[in-house]
């Protein structure tokens, strides 16, 4: 997921008040994980404290990255697709239950989340060198080994299969966020009483900034990046935004957006971005992902259904649908 949400107020203000009676300030710091921009801010007695705080969290979010990323060949995700139609993978129960939970998100959105993703053969480019849209039988042969219906998971050896050859899972879609509640999991355990963690957007927080106020964020505008389109109070919880303005293509005056539909192979159209909030980053990667590629009213359906799930969704030519419990502090 590459929208980003910028921390607006939380940066203007946290990094500089001190609460003189505890003797807290809030401490960034930015690092490279995951191939994005993690950004980390803690409420500490001073320096060092902090940067013991966040090197733990650091260390803890390499350690996901090594378990989950489809790219180190080392990793228990490049076993489960080596051996995909071949042979069943133990894992670690981490890993099995992360699969498990996305498999269930993926019958909850009917596919709109799939993990299973990996397996779609790469027929669009977004780096600027297309020059054509894909055969619509290019299109068809891409999705051919997309399918969650196709993971197969036995609890009781706790292993992960693939049911046919050539399958992959990667967790593009979910990683960052679930690294970034790991990492906040551990802060809390350590006793850090408030703080963000940020993957490129998919954002955890907790406690209170060292003046007392709530985390505000600031939701980016599709049509003007630079601007934010609206400011919330993130008071507990984590939120994310998927949109169309960083990636996409434009071919024979059609613009195409990066994100794909796993069931068609299409990239989909008449959204410009999706924003969710839930209690984990987690959930609200995955979901701001399943809701761009559903659509306004199935998307919103499926939120409204959901406990502490809410979510704002803007459409390709400026419209505003939000769920049934959240409201909008627009800005000018």
């Amino acid at each position: 997921m590459n929208a980003r949400l910028t921390l607006a107020l939380a940066l203007a203000l946290a990094f500089f008040w001190a609460d003189q009676a505890r003797g807290q300030q809030a401490y960034e710091r930015q690092c490279s994980l995951m191939g994005c921009r993690f950004e980390l801010i803690v409420v500490a007695n001073g320096q060092q404290e902090a940067d013991a705080s966040i090197d733990t969290a650091i260390a803890e979010m390499r350690r996901v990255e090594r378990l989950i990323s489809d790219w180190d060949s080392l990793s228990q995700t490049s076993e489960i697709n080596r051996r995909a139609g071949v042979s069943p993978v133990e894992v670690d129960k981490e890993l099995f239950d992360l699969v498990g939970r996305c498999v269930a998100l993926s019958r909850l959105t009917d596919g709109a989340f799939d993990i299973s993703y990996a397996s779609m053969d790469r027929v669009w480019r977004f780096d600027g060198s297309m020059t054509r849209a894909p055969s619509a039988e290019e299109v068809r042969r891409s999705v051919e080994k997309v399918g969650y219906q196709n993971i197969v998971l036995d609890s009781a050896r706790q292993t992960v299969f693939l049911s046919q050859t050539g399958m992959k899972i990667g967790f593009g879609a979910v990683g960052k966020g679930y690294a970034a509640d790991r990492a906040k999991r551990l802060l809390v355990s350590l006793g850090v009483p408030a703080g963000i963690v940020s993957a490129s957007g998919d954002m955890s927080a907790w406690g209170l900034q060292p003046d007392g106020q709530h985390w505000t964020i600031a939701i980016t505008n599709p049509f003007n990046p630079r601007n934010a389109f609206a400011v919330f109070a993130l008071e507990q919880g984590a939120v994310a935004t998927s949109g169309d303005y960083e990636k996409f293509a434009v071919l024979d005056g059609i613009r195409y957006s990066h994100i794909i539909n796993p069931l068609t192979g299409y990239p989909v159209t008449g959204l410009a971005s999706v924003t969710v909030f839930a209690p984990s980053a987690e959930l609200s990667d995955a979901l701001a992902t399943a809701v761009f590629v559903l659509g306004v009213e199935a998307g919103l359906d499926r939120v409204n259904q959901l406990p502490n799930v809410e979510c704002v969704i803007i459409d390709s030519q400026g419209g505003i649908h939000q769920s049934n419990n959240i409201k909008i502090n627009e800005e000018d």
